[in-house]
């Protein structure tokens, strides 16, 4: 037993151990956890200067991009970096609002943007901006109110009743936004208020063949040639607080924002990373691994792969329809090829098996001291991840399959149908008001009846891949008798007979109903089928949810107690949860394989090897091409003449963090994050210090992009940009040749 004990030992030091770079760090805690590391790293600026509620600080230029005014998560960060409001975040960031505000007469994803005063700059459709004002502990006035008579529901019930009547207490009647979230799975909470500007509006964009170079092919990986950044500026009324958009309003005036360096980066620079990650799982068992490697991740990817064989067959011939697709796309492709990299590398860099040595050894120290509360949470796990195994499944692949074309509007109808069905006249009266009211124009927006088509039929096809014969619900009856099981002219029927196959034959219904044609609807039948499926397993799915999410908090607050027993000097960090964190550590190079050694750095030079014309990824426009091939950098050349398009670093990021300002000690812009690499894609559940990099866009190239390639000098104009005087050596530092 000793040796076991030893040997346990051994694997937690190697999975426990917090390095300097690893850790998204909560703002607040800076003085007391971070700041002593960050200093001895070349950390210049005081705890005050980085975060303070009193006084103006760099928190103060960090931004939440969202899409509510409500902003329990943002989908990406951004930083103030003029005192006119001007906001850098990732080309990927822009996207979604981007591709919205473009036409095929205007395609500012093919064709760039830059607008060359504030008249031109273009409002964005659902995109807003969050400055955090403050962040609080409320952990003892939230878990006060449970007690322990209650049981896990009741407990939720009554936090989740406290949680919003302390939001609304702090919201100052609506001047504020505050948000709680809970951390340690539950066994801390803090608050964070906001104020949420909604008038955000595009500035500058260059075409995609710069701000998506090496489009999904190169998505995670190391070398990268991506420009990926665009600019927008955040507007507010003339007293300086958030409006709706108004021609009247003026661009904000923030508390800080952030100089941009020319100095570039040089390995072992310290570098900080502020920002908002969306999640991690740090602390999830090693049955939680294997259940998202062996069950959940596998069907995701085989849904959304075939989803994105459809669009690409579409888009690559189609410029309406790459417009139209193009951030649905994008958005599909990341997490497809994400959840790819995390099965390979969680299996890879042997995540779980890690985990197990920890859990291991966390059940050695309860043993021994009686922890009669923990004893039973990771059994607890192991049973409901298995029970998740056994259902998932028959959850996620009907849920996608329902909401497949006009299935997924039928599925609008069912209330309606249902009160007929019923013979309750008041409620079919009630359900037909929400359907007149319906914007039956949206629900088909910016969708290609050919290609719907065909994602509906291989969704049908995917499904039926996926289970036994016996399994199949009752649509695959009617296809195999009326149809001889082609599915394909199946869809072909629906979608030309279909009340819910187009907005002219919805518009139709509503207009003059006939309640009864619903249920012989094949859309409808098609939704429900698939729905009987989801309900007869949904009680088993949500017991198992129900069961890890509580021995989740369990698992978690022993561990806590576990380390502040046998590691007292180590610092824990909370999983990342669409919160302002703070993560820091060097530039730094990596060998991701025996013999390979990737640079720090890669320059232009790189775009040009990888340039193919005319190829949807790799294509590049001639004028980058001409600049390139002259030389012609600038002032953003390195010392040695090149341009620096991309660098790594060694901090601690995630999904969220994208657009986040990589800054040096002075607290100077010198990139923004836009991504990390496949060999640490088992990341987001175990920091990987040998392997992780987050690949970070050149300041330089991004003002080069700027200057030279798109002549927006009225930005650099209004940029605060620095460059270090040499220093000069002293002389019995004089180097003698």
């Amino acid at each position: 037993m000793k040796k076991l004990f030893v040997f346990a030992l051994a694997i937690l030091a190697m999975v426990g151990r917090v390095r300097a770079d690893e850790g998204m760090w909560l703002p607040m805690f800076v003085e007391r956890l971070n700041y002593v590391d960050m200093q001895k790293m070349g950390l210049q600026l005081t705890p005050e200067e980085l975060y303070s509620i009193n006084h103006n600080s760099l928190k103060d230029a960090i931004v939440g991009l969202g899409s509510e005014a409500k902003p329990r998560g943002f989908f990406c960060t951004g930083e103030i970096v003029s005192e006119k409001g001007l906001l850098f975040t990732n080309h990927h960031c822009g996207y979604s609002a981007i591709q919205k505000l473009s036409s095929v007469e205007h395609d500012y994803l093919k064709d760039g943007f830059w607008a060359k005063n504030f008249s031109e700059e273009l409002p964005a459709p659902e995109m807003t901006a969050s400055f955090l004002i403050r962040m609080e502990d409320v952990t003892n006035e939230v878990l006060g109110v449970v007690t322990s008579d209650m049981d896990w529901t009741a407990r939720n019930k009554a936090i989740s009743t406290k949680i919003k009547d302390l939001e609304k207490a702090a919201s100052e009647d609506g001047k504020y936004n505050p948000v709680i979230k809970g951390f340690f799975e539950g066994n801390e909470y803090y608050m964070f208020v906001y104020q949420v500007f909604p008038d955000v509006r595009l500035v500058g964009v260059a075409n995609s063949s710069i701000g998506k170079f090496g489009g999904d092919t190169d998505n995670w990986m190391w070398p990268r040639h991506t420009g990926d950044f665009s600019i927008f500026r955040v507007y507010a009324d003339k007293d300086g607080n958030p409006a709706e958009y108004s021609a009247d309003n003026v661009p904000l005036t923030p508390k800080h924002h952030l100089p941009i360096s020319l100095d570039g980066v040089k390995e072992g620079d310290f570098t900080m990373i502020w920002g908002f990650p969306g999640s991690t799982e740090r602390y999830m068992s090693s049955y939680g691994i294997d259940y998202n490697v062996d069950t959940f991740y596998p069907i995701i990817i085989d849904i959304f792969g075939k989803e994105l064989e459809v669009m690409d067959e579409f888009m690559q011939k189609d410029d309406a329809i790459n417009l139209m697709y193009a951030d649905n796309h994008a958005g599909l492709a990341n997490t497809w090829k994400n959840f790819i990299g995390q099965c390979q590398m969680l299996r890879k860099n042997k995540v779980s098996e890690a985990k197990v040595g920890l859990e291991n050894n966390f059940m050695l120290w309860v043993n021994r001291n009686n922890k009669e509360e923990y004893k039973e949470a990771l059994p607890n796990l192991k049973e409901a991840y298995k029970s998740l195994g056994e259902v998932a499944k028959y959850i996620y692949y009907p849920n996608f399959v329902a909401q497949a074309g006009p299935a997924g509007v039928a599925s609008m109808f069912s209330t309606y149908y249902d009160a007929y069905v019923s013979k309750d006249k008041e409620g079919q009266e009630a359900a037909l008001m929400m359907l007149q009211a319906m914007d039956v124009d949206e629900l088909f927006a910016e969708t290609d009846q050919r290609v719907e088509k065909k994602l509906f039929a291989e969704m049908l096809k995917t499904f039926k891949a996926a289970f036994k014969a016996e399994e199949l619900p009752e649509i695959y009856n009617i296809i195999d008798k009326k149809f001889k099981g082609d599915i394909d002219a199946f869809a072909d029927n629906v979608y030309e007979k279909s009340i819910f196959a187009t907005p002219e034959s919805i518009k139709a219904f509503i207009a003059n109903p006939k309640p009864k044609m619903i249920g012989k609807d094949y859309a409808y039948i098609m939704n429900t089928s698939m729905m009987e499926v989801i309900i007869s397993h949904v009680p088993a799915y949500r017991q198992a949810m129900q069961t890890v999410s509580q021995n989740d908090h369990v698992f978690v607050k022993g561990l806590r107690e576990y380390y502040a027993d046998t590691q007292p000097e180590k610092s824990l960090y909370p999983d990342a949860n669409s919160t302002m964190r703070m993560s820091y550590g060097s530039v730094k190079d990596y060998m991701p394989a025996d013999a390979v050694h990737y640079d720090y750095v890669c320059t232009a030079q790189g775009i040009l090897e990888k340039y193919v014309p005319g190829d949807y990824e790799f294509d590049a426009p001639k004028g980058l091409i001409d600049l390139i091939e002259k030389k012609d950098f600038g002032a953003y050349a390195d010392e040695n003449g090149d341009l620096i398009v991309c660098f790594l670093s060694t901090n601690d990021i995630t999904g969220g963090n994208s657009g986040s300002p990589i800054m040096n000690g002075k607290g100077e812009l010198i990139g923004l994050a836009f991504d990390g690499n496949w060999e640490a894609m088992s990341g987001d559940v175990n920091f990987e210090p040998r392997l992780q990099r987050t690949i970070n866009v050149d300041a330089r190239y991004v003002l080069f992009i700027i200057d030279k390639y798109a002549g927006a000098t009225n930005l650099i104009d209004e940029l605060d940009i620095r460059k270090s005087e040499p220093q000069p050596i002293r002389e019995e530092e004089e180097v003698v040749e």
